[in-house]
C-alpha cells in the first residue's frame, strides 16, 4: 500500500488532478469507457486509451500531464501484449480451434438454434 501511495502522490496536486480528469472524460466521450482514479493502474489505462486515440485533444493533455509527472512516461514505455480492438474494445480470438475443430460427420449431425427453435 505504502508504494501504491508514493506512486499516486501527483494526484493529490491540484493542477494535475485537472490533468487527469480532463483525460478521464475525453476517454470516455470517445470510448465510452469511465476510469476510476482509485484504479491501481490509472496511468496505464491513460497511456494505453492516450496511444488509441484519434483527438488531439486527448494526445496533448496526456502530452502535458506526462512532462509534468515522470513515473507516468515510464509506464508507456512497456506495452503489454497488443489485442485486436474494436471500437476501443479487446478482441478475444478462438479461430484456431475453429479450423480443425470438426470433422464432417460431427458437423452434420449438430443441432442448432435459429431464433430459438431447434434446426438441423
Amino acid at each position: 500500500m505504502n508504494s501504491l501511495t508514493s506512486e499516486r502522490n501527483w494526484l493529490f496536486d491540484p493542477s494535475l488532478l485537472k490533468l487527469a480528469y480532463q483525460c478521464r472524460r475525453l476517454i470516455q466521450s470517445e470510448f465510452g469507457v469511465k476510469l476510476h482514479l482509485d484504479e491501481a493502474d490509472l496511468g496505464q489505462h491513460l497511456a494505453d486509451y492516450a496511444g488509441k486515440t484519434r483527438s488531439r485533444d486527448l494526445a496533448h493533455t496526456w502530452e502535458t500531464l506526462k512532462q509534468k509527472v515522470p513515473e507516468l512516461s515510464a509506464m508507456e514505455e512497456d506495452p503489454g501484449p497488443t489485442l485486436r480492438m474494436y471500437r476501443g474494445q479487446p478482441i478475444f480470438e478462438d479461430r484456431g480451434e475453429r479450423k480443425g475443430g470438426d470433422s464432417g460427420e460431427e458437423a452434420r449431425n449438430r443441432k442448432m438454434v435459429y431464433r430459438g427453435q431447434m434446426v438441423g
